[in-house]
């Protein structure tokens, strides 16, 4: 057995009341293999006495699961600043009522990400949980430089202050929604640094009040920078949707931005190719002018699910320009099906 083997059974132990691993939370300072004996050192940054003690314990147990592995000498450490507050502790209280929290992401712009969020998420509110209940869905847009949810959405207004610096989130359509589009003025450009991305992202977290929700979507910036690993490291993701169109540009520059959800622990539920073909109204046809098939092989080298193409609809562009996203306003718009089936995929991913 190597160390490596060991990181990767590691991989398999969430920090408790977490969807996130130790390893991804960059808790573990030494793992080591000496013969049959495990080595482990954990570094923790705990105000519950009894945290120390159920990691150490979850880690004994998985370690000892695997045959290779007879004894083990596992040390949990609480140390100060070992772990940024913002991830473990601190205003977690906004986020303990949301089950399950997805990143929408691409690798470039312009391939309709935003509005895939916005119609994804109102599509999830449509629809009934196994109790029966309409499912309740938040969306934070991410996209501080280029904050369109707002629009896409319907939204206006300031969110109103419900607390000691806790906002309220804006609704519509039954989505709950922040975003920077909702705290500036439409024509006040954001012109910031990493340090203010993170800490508006970790904002957006942790100083709103979210309330119940079974899915939180988050709307990223395109690329890999400062908002895509802020945000892997203040949230528990439960996953990322990757989003391109057909073209190779933007498929190969979709595998390298998924590229980094790998390398933060963060599992692909799946590709969208949007934009995938626009149907002849008359015969249906199917013209395919971004060339055909680039989701799917982004799939095929990722290793996670197709989730469905979203062809190019009118409809869908008009239902961005005016606030009303085309899963609600049609819902048999033939791009709104394919939404409503991904969304479905997601679900039962997911469950």
């Amino acid at each position: 057995m190597s160390d490596d083997k060991i990181l990767n059974i590691l991989k398999k132990v969430n920090y408790p009341g977490f969807s996130r691993d130790l390893v991804s939370f960059g808790l573990i300072q030494r793992a080591e293999i000496v013969g049959k004996n495990a080595k482990v050192l954990i570094e923790v940054s705990a105000s519950d006495e009894s945290l120390p003690a159920k990691i150490k314990n979850d880690v004994e147990k998985a370690l000892l699961a695997d045959d290779a592995i007879e004894n083990t000498e596992v040390t949990v450490q609480v140390k100060s600043n070992s772990v940024p507050s913002s991830n473990i502790h601190s205003g977690n209280e906004n986020l303990s009522g949301i089950k399950r929290i997805i990143a929408v992401a691409s690798g470039k712009g312009g391939v309709g990400k935003s509005t895939l969020s916005v119609n994804l998420a109102c599509a999830l509110a449509r629809m009934k949980d196994s109790n029966g209940e309409s499912i309740k869905v938040g969306l934070m847009d991410c996209d501080l430089y280029g904050p369109s949810v707002p629009l896409l959405i319907g939204a206006s207004g300031r969110p109103e202050i419900v607390g000691d610096n806790i906002l309220a989130p804006v609704e519509s359509y039954a989505v709950k929604s922040i975003s920077m589009g909702l705290l500036i003025d439409e024509e006040s450009p954001v012109v910031w640094r990493g340090p203010m991305i993170m800490k508006t992202i970790q904002q957006f977290a942790h100083n709103v009040m979210w309330g119940e929700l079974d899915y939180l979507l988050i709307d990223l910036p395109p690329g890999t920078g400062d908002a895509q690993l802020s945000l892997a490291q203040i949230l528990p993701l439960d996953g990322a949707i990757v989003v391109t169109t057909p073209q190779k540009a933007a498929v190969d520059v979709a595998r390298r931005g998924a590229r980094m959800f790998e390398k933060v622990n963060v599992p692909i539920l799946g590709v969208v190719e949007n934009m995938s073909f626009l149907a002849d109204e008359i015969n249906g046809e199917k013209n395919y002018l971004f060339g055909q098939g680039g989701g799917a092989a982004t799939a095929v080298s990722l290793n996670c699910p197709f989730l469905g193409e979203i062809p190019l609809h009118e409809e869908v562009r008009l239902g961005g320009d005016h606030g009303t996203p085309v899963v609600v306003t049609n819902p048999d718009n033939i791009s709104s099906k394919v939404i409503f089936e991904i969304a479905n995929k997601i679900t039962e991913i997911l469950s």
